[in-house]
């Protein structure tokens, strides 16, 4: 088996809160205990709800941040240590677009230095001989070259992006991890940014990683797909078994609650109930099992070891067996009060429109 690109093991990171007079520091574990790998040439996604530790995690595997425990492989080396020429070089190698394309660029330097800094870093080239080399990027990312002078605040959110990504691809890197990076956009753009992603992957030969929240996105581009839940994957598999037969509960619900064309349409799997726990204080045993209709004691009390199943798939679940054998032992929670208000709202405001009309 050929050595994955990109490798964690036990990679945990846990953040200090404020300090506060007579009270213990809080801290908070965002990425607890991971172990993952990236194969060469394809597309990780990495997907959960606002707050689940994905880019956390991301930021982790490109030593943007350091580690609290645990330890990242690239091409096979430790690299969790790297400082100096050799964290200098991982940077041209390893790189990241960033979810906001106005604040990710600065608003003080035109397109021109933005996208020429990496090649003024790493390559020993002359401001004529850069300057070429940042309008074939700007062509390439389906930019005019001519408009190298211009400054950010003179270009549309997708154009943004795309200057965001020649940038990325101007040090010459061998793995790209996309941080939401068409979450900001319209519907439209998304469609565009994703789809050069695909040929600059194709054209480069590159590996991406993509932080998302748009499952429609990621069953577009994705070769894999890694569901975390409060700083854990809970399943992870290609990504066709993720949305033909998930197997955990949460990857279920998660993929259950994407908008369908047909209101009032039924679903076979219940949505998610309640917010996310606090991350400062996880739930005992398995962390779903205070939003899980599927919820016993045993999850209560024991946390889910991750099963490694026949082909590589990984699913964290006591129950995922029967689950996925019988589905009549789904015990829906009961809709919150403040849900029974809004939907109490909504209906008094159709009625009223109706008889209106």
């Amino acid at each position: 088996m050929s050595i994955p690109i990109l490798e964690c093991r036990d990679l945990s990171k846990t953040f200090s809160g404020p300090p506060r007079l007579f009270h213990r520091t809080s801290q908070v574990t965002a990425v607890d205990r991971i172990s993952l790998q990236v194969r060469a040439g394809e597309t990780l996604a990495i997907v959960g709800e606002s707050g689940s530790g994905k880019s956390t995690l991301g930021r982790l595997l490109l030593r943007l941040l350091t580690a609290s425990q645990g330890d990242v492989f690239y091409q096979g080396e430790a690299i969790t240590q790297a400082s100096g020429a050799r964290l200098n070089q991982l940077r041209r190698e390893l790189q990241i677009i960033f979810q906001d394309p106005f604040a990710s660029l600065n608003p003080r330097m035109n397109v021109e230095s933005i996208v020429g800094e990496p090649l003024w870093l790493h390559e020993s080239l002359s401001r004529e001989a850069r300057r070429e080399r940042v309008h074939e990027l700007l062509r390439t990312v389906g930019l005019p070259a001519a408009w190298a002078q211009r400054y950010p605040h003179e270009f549309s959110g997708g154009q943004r992006q795309r200057i965001g990504i020649a940038r990325a691809l101007a040090s010459g890197p061998k793995l790209l991890l996309g941080d939401e990076p068409v979450s900001a956009l319209d519907v439209s753009v998304q469609a565009q940014v994703v789809n050069l992603l695909e040929g600059l992957k194709q054209q480069f030969g590159l590996t991406l990683i993509i932080v998302a929240h748009g499952l429609a996105v990621i069953r577009h581009m994705s070769d894999r797909v890694a569901v975390m839940y409060l700083g854990q994957i809970v399943e992870l598999a290609s990504v066709e078994e993720i949305f033909d037969a998930p197997l955990h509960p949460y990857t279920q619900a998660l993929i259950a609650s994407a908008p369908q064309l047909q209101p009032g349409a039924s679903r076979t799997v219940p949505m998610l109930q309640g917010d996310l726990p606090n991350p400062a204080a996880p739930p005992s045993g398995c962390r779903f099992h205070t939003r899980c209709p599927w919820a016993t004691d045993e999850c209560r009390r024991l946390e889910p070891i991750n099963q490694i199943l026949p082909g590589g798939r990984q699913v964290a679940c006591h129950r995922w067996q029967e689950i996925n054998r019988d589905r009549s032992v789904i015990t829906l929670a009961p809709p919150s009060a403040n849900f029974l208000r809004r939907r109490a709202l909504f209906e008094r405001a159709v009625t009223l429109n109706s008889v209106e009309k």
